[in-house]
């Protein structure tokens, strides 16, 4: 398959060799950062139960992906081939330990946390370039800042601490 029929280029390629992090978009949505790990060519992505939550990518069949460079700022965005990578395949076979391999953190041996994304019906999801990625002068020139989501993770703000007393004249 050449770089044209799959949708990939150079900029696309290279970015997402040196992808931690990758901002995914489902169905319009609101893009969301999540751990990537880079493989043949792909992006894949695991979400559900004690993973990062991907809501709607499990089942999606395709999505926007924003890529940052190494100076921070989003480089390339591309729309990309959803394929969830189902347990007992050979594809699950050789990918699922790979992508174990990377992950950060993670809460014990390698075919532990295989077995366990099988089990607890997490999805891991590659991610393909498909179609004509967005980069240079044709990516939106305004940030793209959204307000902040609601969190139950809010607290209140407190008078700040002073050692001293401080008088008012």
């Amino acid at each position: 398959m050449t770089d044209d029929a799959r949708g990939s280029t150079p900029l696309v390629d290279e970015a997402m060799k040196k992808a931690a992090v990758a901002w995914v978009s489902v169905s319009g949505g609101p893009a969301l950062a999540l751990w990537c790990a880079p493989l043949e060519g792909a992006l894949l992505v695991v979400s559900g139960p004690g993973e990062q939550a991907a809501p709607g990518l499990a089942d999606a069949t395709e999505a926007q992906v924003s890529l940052r460079g190494d100076h921070g700022g989003r480089i390339v965005t591309w729309s990309a081939q959803v394929n969830r990578v189902q347990p007992g395949t050979e594809a699950w076979d050789t990918t699922a330990p790979l992508v174990a391999a990377k992950r950060l953190n993670a809460p014990g041996p390698t075919a532990d946390l295989v077995a366990r994304w099988a089990s607890d019906g997490c999805a891991v999801n590659r991610l393909t370039p498909a179609g004509t990625p967005l980069a240079g002068a044709d990516l939106p020139a305004d940030a793209q800042a959204e307000p902040p989501r609601p969190t139950p993770a809010v607290r209140a703000t407190r008078k700040p601490f002073r050692l001293h007393r401080v008088r008012r004249r």
